[in-house]
């Protein structure tokens, strides 16, 4: 059973005057915990981008606690975003949509699109009452590394660096939202989440995976991303077993997050069984990787995941942290100075 976690009102009282005087805030979320900043305060979205060092071309998400309010952040909503938010929130589904006038183009990206979403954590949910407003939010951990699901991971993150923490246990999910974007009549699929296609597909009908045709830069979607410090490889289910075997018979400290115990006793290799249960191993992931990326290893191994659209979000991740390396940058382009306007 997952516990429902609300913050006392004086957690809720500090962290929403932190907002209001400019500070980050970190807190829960269904899915990872957000570094969130004042969605129509400038100077508090430059702070975000400062401390996560990530570049300000580089969209964040709009928090609102109802559907109600999307009209104040976006200029239109199409039939499609409109059915998308009433099956799926309060939850874990991003809508990208035509942004309003009003809305900061520091929140954008630069671009005329936002990225909007209900989350459904009651301590996000008053949070986000209680400060009467949206707050832009990427995940609350430096720009390019492992999404945190407990407030100790945003701790060990940023330390005193960001004052306040709201504390709501363990994420439900674990792995971000399902982004979709709805824009010139189509619906289009942009990161892999919890909502799966099959699932969109039954609300909306066809929801396109790939295009030719540019598509808005959105949190979390280029070609490396989500990566622990250790260097990570993610290996086919039939290498595993040989591929430790012979690093550690090398001497190499070896760490393995697998789907199944070792078949084995292998020296020096730490090892996690993430098991085969989807919905468990996207829950674990970012822990185990972090637990992983403790033990002081030459390289992380990852069994590859099965081909099934239930761990299609674990798989991206995975791809992301693969890349990331290899040396990639996190979205394909060096940081821009966090000061600069996009």
């Amino acid at each position: 059973m997952v516990r429902v976690v609300r913050a006392t009102a004086l957690e809720l009282a500090t962290a929403v005057q932190a907002l209001r005087d400019g500070e980050p805030v970190a807190f829960p979320t269904e899915t990872v915990y957000g570094l969130g900043a004042h969605a129509g305060y400038p100077a508090a979205l430059r702070r975000v981008f400062e401390l996560k060092g990530r570049p300000t071309t580089h969209p964040l998400i709009v928090h609102i606690d109802s559907s109600r309010y999307l009209t104040r952040w976006v200029r239109e909503v199409p039939e499609a975003a409109a059915k998308l938010a009433e099956r799926f929130w309060p939850g874990p589904l991003t809508l990208v949509l035509p942004r309003a006038e009003n809305v900061h183009r520091l929140v954008t990206g630069g671009q005329d699109t936002v990225a909007v979403r209900v989350p459904s954590h009651p301590m996000a949910q008053q949070l986000l009452t209680a400060f009467g407003g949206g707050i832009a939010a990427p995940s609350a951990n430096r720009y390019g590394r492992l999404s945190p699901t407990r407030a100790e991971h945003v701790r060990e993150e940023f330390g005193a660096e960001v004052r306040v923490v709201l504390d709501g246990g363990d994420c439900r999910l674990g792995l971000e939202s399902t982004i979709v974007a709805c824009l010139d009549g189509k619906v289009q699929l942009l990161r892999p989440g919890s909502v799966t296609l099959s699932e969109l597909e039954r609300v909306v009908g066809e929801v396109l995976t790939e295009t030719s045709a540019p598509t808005p830069r959105v949190p979390g979607s280029g070609g490396a991303h989500y990566a622990p410090a250790t260097p990570l490889a993610v290996v086919p289910t039939g290498e595993l077993e040989s591929l430790v075997a012979e690093l550690t018979e090398a001497g190499q400290r070896i760490a393995v997050l697998a789907q199944h115990p070792p078949l084995g006793t292998y020296r020096l290799t730490t090892w996690i069984n993430g098991g085969t249960r989807p919905e468990n191993y996207a829950h674990d992931l970012y822990a185990h990787l972090r637990t992983l990326d403790k033990a002081r290893c030459s390289r992380i191994l990852v069994q590859e995941v099965p081909a099934d659209e239930r761990w299609d979000a674990a798989y991206d991740r995975l791809q992301r942290a693969a890349a990331a390396s290899n040396g990639e940058h996190a979205e394909g382009t060096d940081p821009v100075a966090v000061g600069e306007a996009p």
